[in-house]
Order: C-alpha cells, then structure tokens, then sequence
C-alpha cells in the first residue's frame, strides 16, 4: 500500500465560499502561492456557481485565468450543472468536480434539483466530460448526515457511488459536509467501497464541527484511502447547510500524516505563511491545532534565549 499521501486543498473553493468578508483574486492568487511554495501541488480552485447564491465565487473566470500553469499543480473547478461545466470548460478547467448530495433537501438547498433530478445531471455531465477529454471527479457530500434530513443510510451513499462510477468518474469523493460522521461510520463506508472499487479511486472529505475530522481521516487511511481534501487553517463551511463549520486543517492532516510514516511532500512550517495571509484577507483567526503546539514550542525557546542571556 502507498506511503504516498495526497492532499488536495481546498481552501480557495470550500474554505472561502461562505466568507463573510471578500477575497479579491489577487488575494487568492497569493494565498495560492504560499500553499504552492508550500509543496501543495493539488488544488480546487473555485466553483463556478451562481454568483447571486455564492458571492465568493464570482471571479472565478479571472481567477481561472490566472493561475499558474508551470508549477506542477493539478487545479478542479466544482461545477452544479452543465451550464457551470460549460463555464469552467472555457475558462480552462482540464479537471472538474461534481456535487450530489445524498438526500432530496440538501439538494434542493444546494443546486435547486431533486436528488433524482441531480443524480441525472451529474451522470449526464460526467458522460459530456469523458467525451471532451475532461477529467470528472464526483462528490458524494452529506454522505453521514444531512441538516435537513438527519442520518443517511450507507447504503445511499454506496448506491450513488456505484452509479458516478457506472457514469465514468475517475474518483468519487465521499464528504462528511456537517461533521457529523464518527471513525466507525467512516471506516465501514470506506472499507466498503475500497473493497469494490479499489481505495486509489475514492477521496475522503471531513469536516470539524464536533472535532472528529482528525480522527476520520486516520480510519479512512486505515481503509487504504491516500486522498484527503484539506483546508488551510481550517477555513470552511457550506452556505447552504447550517451548523457546518470548516473542514479540517491542511496543516493538521499534513502534521499528523506525515508523524505516522506517511509523505505528502508538503512542509507545514511554509504552510503558516498561507494560514497568515489568509487571516489577513478574511479577517478570521485561523490555523490547526499544530499551529498552536509550534507557536508555543517558539515561545518556550525564546524564554530560554531571553533567560540565559540575562
């Protein structure tokens, strides 16, 4: 099994989307390059969304067009529908990622459609995406529990999988959008589906609203599961399900990965500069919880320094 750990950042999409204090692209584009010098080198860049529903999104042609092409990175755009697909496709998306809720009201909250009706879309732009040479990724999100609905069935989530599969997504990512999963719920769902289709085609999203993103991922990893969709400085929250707070640290998962064996080629001491300017333009205290540990480690060195040298 590969000691190769993947994080795909997706600060810059789900991490800012529910801001309440805009990002302007040359804010991104910044951040983008602290997490690049940082060794990330996969990235979800923005969402093309309505900008009436998703503000935070609106730029994401310009942004689009202005990302660096030349530093190895693998850049998705998360599209609702074909019209969206369509946008991004022409603003230069080689990757796009795809989004269907596991019940009927996180749907119609999220993307206005029917959990059937959705399920139809999604397959009917994965199809158009394999045709043209695009690669499709799938999400599978509330896949443990829904705010609208409460818990989900594996076995919803297992159906939908199989049928983003069938329909010819190269990997299908399965999110915990509310934090409401636990390392039990997570390992039978991802051990069930690493045994039908192989952990290299399945990615885990976790969120941290009741502290138990950590401790997910470490079961999906035990699953054989080496894709992680991450946040830097634990920015997140999807608009359109309530109590959702941010996903879970990049700089946590890096930490934490990277202590147990695992590479990820990312160094997280460069990644505090990303967490800082990101503070800076959102306006909101961030970082993991390794921050705070090595923040207290200099503190303690410097009280060392100040006392030996009086």
């Amino acid at each position: 099994m590969s000691d190769k750990v993947i994080i795909n950042e997706v600060g810059l999409r789900d991490g800012l989307q529910n801001q309440p204090r805009h990002v302007p692209v040359k804010g991104k584009l910044k951040i983008l390059d602290a997490l690049i010098d940082s060794g990330v080198r996969s990235v979800e860049a923005t969402s093309f969304v309505s900008p009436k529903a998703v503000p935070q999104m609106a730029d994401a042609a310009e942004l689009y067009g202005r990302l660096p092409l030349d530093k190895g990175v693998t850049y998705q755009a998360l599209v609702p529908n074909e019209k969206g697909y369509e946008r991004a496709v022409a603003s230069g998306a080689k990757t796009i990622a795809l989004v269907l809720a596991s019940t009927e009201q996180m749907n119609v909250k999220n993307i206005g459609m029917s959990l059937e009706r959705a399920t139809e879309v999604n397959i009917a732009v994965i199809k158009r995406a394999k045709r043209e040479g695009i690669i499709p990724r799938s999400y599978i999100s509330t896949a443990v529990g829904c705010p609208y609905e409460g818990d989900v069935a594996p076995e919803v989530v297992f159906d939908l999988t199989a049928r983003m599969f069938e329909a010819g997504a190269a990997e299908v990512a399965v999110a915990d959008t509310i934090g409401s999963g636990n390392p039990a719920q997570v390992k039978f769902i991802f051990e069930t589906l690493a045994n039908r289709y192989g952990p290299d085609r399945l990615a885990a999203h976790f969120h941290d609203t009741r502290g138990l993103a950590l401790a997910n991922t470490w079961a999906a990893l035990e699953c054989g599961i080496r894709t992680f969709d991450t946040s830097i400085g634990g920015l997140g929250g999807c608009p359109f399900a309530p109590g959702a707070t941010g996903n879970v640290a990049t700089e946590d998962v890096v930490h934490m990965v990277e202590r147990s064996g695992f590479e990820t080629g990312i160094d997280v001491e460069k990644l505090r500069k990303a967490v800082k300017i990101a503070a800076d333009y959102t306006g909101q205290a961030l970082g993991g919880r390794v921050l705070s540990w090595i923040e207290s480690q200099e503190r303690r060195k410097q009280a060392k320094a100040s006392a030996a040298a009086e």
